[in-house]
């Protein structure tokens, strides 16, 4: 098996729900799945910027860091810093409440996950690759860990559109940068890198999905902009991918994905 070049760190935000309640209540509208992909080369700049953000923040060394747990006012040097480590973010925008057949992603647990996840690692293996720099382009697939999920049953997952891929045109994924062999799941508190890939994937999530107030904050999205994957100057559909019916929702996410 080839030496991986690349780690790359997934997180989530949002649930998996599909009860949606009046005044942004109840399941949140949109779900987020977010990587952050570093040469392991880089990975120790992972580790310091998250110290200077301790520092900054006037926490301790070994405090975890967690996005949803520190104000606003904190969030955005957190933010600010991590946008200017040596990374590169991929993130699935999934818009629930446009979906025609929610039954689809209901009808086991951890559906949408596991799809969203696959619309990811698509996007991961194409940066790995365009990245290779002529060598390898495998990466270490760290996912923070969700208790209540099976890893193995991912692995499965992730075997079964190998498969599938051979037979269908609709996987697109670069098989050389993705092994179910290299994935593994890690609690939150343990890694930096899953520090960080919490608050951008959190920092899109509160940047697309309102609160009961009916607010979002894009400053967050616009600090980590650098970071988002691009194919000849695009995100949409590289280091942001949309699932999205609802037009005016689709739209607003294009004008932000502009400014």
């Amino acid at each position: 098996m080839t030496k991986p070049e690349f780690v790359v760190y997934i997180d989530e935000a949002g649930d998996e729900g599909f009860k949606f309640l009046p005044g942004e209540l109840g399941s949140s509208r949109w779900f987020v799945l977010s990587a952050m992909v570093v040469r392991k080369s880089n990975d120790l700049k992972i580790v310091s910027a998250m110290r200077d953000a301790r520092t900054l923040l006037g926490k301790p060394d070994k405090y975890v860091l967690h996005f949803r747990n520190i104000k606003h006012e904190q969030r955005i040097p957190l933010v600010r810093i991590i946008g200017a480590t040596p990374v590169k973010t991929v993130s699935i925008l999934f818009h629930k409440p446009s979906i025609r057949n929610p039954e689809t992603f209901q009808q086991e647990a951890h559906k949408l996950y596991r799809y969203c996840t696959r619309l990811l690692l698509e996007r991961v293996s194409w940066l790995c690759r365009d990245h290779a720099n002529g060598g390898g382009c495998a990466a270490d697939l760290v996912f923070s860990n969700r208790s209540a999920m099976s890893y193995d049953d991912l692995r499965e997952y992730l075997d079964v559109l190998l498969q599938q891929s051979a037979m269908s045109t609709n996987i697109n994924i670069h098989w050389p940068a993705i092994n179910s062999a290299n994935v593994r799941a890690v609690n939150h508190d343990q890694l930096a890198g899953l520090q960080a890939v919490d608050a951008v994937a959190s920092s899109i999530f509160f940047a697309v999905n309102k609160s009961q107030y009916g607010e979002v904050e894009e400053r967050y999205f616009r600090l980590l902009r650098s970071t988002v994957y691009r194919n000849k100057g695009r995100a949409d559909g590289y280091g942001m991918k949309l699932w999205c019916d609802d037009a005016a929702e689709k739209q607003r996410l294009t004008d932000m994905m502009s400014l």
